[in-house]
């Protein structure tokens, strides 16, 4: 039932006026927006319109750790032997190099390039690596080397011996790493080494000859062997 008075119902004017209340309750509690307000996060499972970049920034990877020997010890003293008869040696250089080498030598020889580890390994090296690969492509097998990080480099040894009036200088690298190596067989599965990544050790020896012609093979440092540390 409803209760007129004139011509306006009642209880519409009522409802009105509480409205009307509630509005500016709401009003006083909520504040107004200015224009300076942060737009709402949007609902979860929904993405706002427009792209929404985020800034991050990316960690930078860190080199390996370069060990150096003592240059009071055996290895630091025949080191400064090297520098006197090769003015431009710098162990911490040399190490640098022997990283971007080691980096080299280990793709070439999973990928077979025999031209790549001609320039790069003493003949002696060059003979034994050749016929490994030789055997691995005889035995259909595939070898599949990735070197993910260099974690640790360290000078271990030193030699410098006179040969015919000419300096023969080698140095021993030890790497650790974090490698994937495996070899793969003709079906495709591992014959050894491990489809994952392991941290392995290697002792490199690198040689060279100073004091011979320049430009001839021995004038560049080259590996001559490597094994496991």
């Amino acid at each position: 039932m409803h209760f007129l008075a004139g011509n306006y119902p009642v209880d519409l004017v009522l409802l009105g006026l509480f409205a009307a209340f509630l509005v500016l309750r709401l009003r006083s509690i909520l504040g107004k927006r200015t224009g300076l307000e942060r737009p709402a996060a949007p609902p979860v499972g929904l993405r706002a319109p427009g792209p929404i970049i985020e800034a991050r920034a990316e960690p930078t990877p860190a080199g390996p750790e370069r060990k150096l020997p003592d240059p009071g010890g055996p290895v630091g003293v025949t080191l400064a032997r090297i520098r006197e008869r090769e003015r431009g040696f710098d162990p911490a250089q040399f190490l640098v190099q022997a990283e971007a080498a080691f980096r080299r030598i280990v793709a070439a020889f999973a990928e077979g390039d025999r031209t790549v580890l001609r320039g790069a390994l003493t003949a002696d090296a060059y003979t034994a690596f050749e016929a490994a690969i030789v055997s691995r492509e005889a035995a259909g097998q595939t070898q599949r080397a990735e070197i993910r990080t260099v974690t640790q480099m360290q000078i271990t040894e030193a030699v410098l011996v006179q040969e015919n009036a000419v300096w023969r200088a080698s140095i021993d690298v030890r790497f650790v790493s974090d490698q994937v190596s495996v070899l793969l067989g003709r079906d495709g599965l591992p014959v050894s080494g491990a489809d994952a990544v392991t941290e392995l050790a290697d002792s490199w020896t690198f040689e060279r000859w100073i004091g011979g012609p320049k430009g001839s093979d021995g004038a560049a440092w080259r590996l001559a062997a490597a094994r496991s540390a």
